[in-house]
């Protein structure tokens, strides 16, 4: 089948108009989605980390020749305007946030699920990076389709530097949210997301796309966020809650109950020197050795 072609949008689009192509073709580019000037101080606080992080170790999903550097609102006081982009969380609100009704005794009340950013890293793909594998990224949750009937992840990346599709461009096989999971992703379905720095590209969870590959001689910056579904967590904050002094003295398994691990599906890790790792290391790092001094 030949694959259909990513929508652009210019950055003054209304939101009705970006939510409508996303849910008819599975994602959108918007030009312009920030300013040169956010641009900039954008590229000057990542590239400030990128360079310190070491390419990653897996070949297979990661990248060897790809640098990954997250926590990047603790990190980055311009990427709190860009995760707040009326386009991008008012899409994310709308497309997420499907109301459903419940029975409380004999009052039926309608409720709509909260949202929370659920990742933000920048991401660098060398020159010799390699496709990364065709994969949803609401998998990460085990979602299924059709049934659910409700998205659970809206994503983004912000092109840092220019995106072509000889330098890694996102590639995205659009209207693959209408799939079911028996469907396989093939490369030849899918399309680059190449736009200029500045622009972005938005997409569901239930969209398959992966990186591209660098066939360049420069690397290829992105910044990618997304918004998810927020009952999927703990419903009380251990983390708060639970000082880390305390954590530390519990039985492994009691601290990985508690939320103090990586799942199967890759769901809360931690960045440790540019790597995805679980949080059971940091708990022995001594560095962090106080609550909320981080490491």
């Amino acid at each position: 089948m030949d694959a259909r072609k990513l929508s652009t949008v210019s950055s003054d689009a209304s939101l009705e108009q970006v939510v409508e192509i996303i849910r008819r073709d599975g994602g959108v580019i918007i030009s312009d989605f920030v300013s040169p000037t956010t641009l900039k101080s954008l590229t000057e606080e990542l590239d400030t980390y990128l360079k310190a992080t070491p390419c990653g170790v897996d070949p297979y999903f990661a990248g060897t020749q790809t640098r990954r550097v997250a926590r990047i609102i603790g990190r980055s006081d311009t990427a709190v305007g860009v995760a707040l982009n009326p386009l991008f969380i008012g899409a994310a609100r709308q497309i997420l946030q499907t109301p459903t009704h419940v029975w409380v005794g004999s009052d039926r009340i309608e409720m709509a699920p909260d949202i929370q950013l659920s990742i933000t890293q920048a991401i660098q793909i060398g020159p010799g990076q390699g496709l990364q594998p065709l994969h949803r990224d609401d998998a990460t949750s085990l979602w299924r389709h059709p049934q659910y009937g409700r998205e659970a992840r809206l994503q983004m990346m912000l092109a840092i530097s220019d995106f072509t599709d000889e330098n890694g461009a996102t590639r995205v096989i659009p209207g693959s949210h209408l799939w079911d999971d028996e469907r396989m992703p093939t490369q030849e379905e899918t399309v680059a997301a190449q736009m200029k720095a500045g622009s972005a590209l938005l997409w569901m969870g239930s969209v398959y796309h992966g990186g591209g590959a660098n066939t360049s001689d420069v690397p290829r910056t992105g910044l990618t966020m997304a918004y998810d579904l927020a009952f999927l967590r703990l419903e009380e904050n251990h983390f708060l809650s639970i000082p880390i002094e305390r954590v530390r003295q519990l039985p492994a398994e009691m601290q990985r109950l508690l939320g103090w691990s990586a799942s199967s599906t890759l769901l809360g890790w931690v960045e440790i020197d540019g790597q995805m790792r679980d949080p059971q290391e940091l708990l022995g790092m001594a560095e962090f050795a106080e609550p909320g001094k981080g490491f």
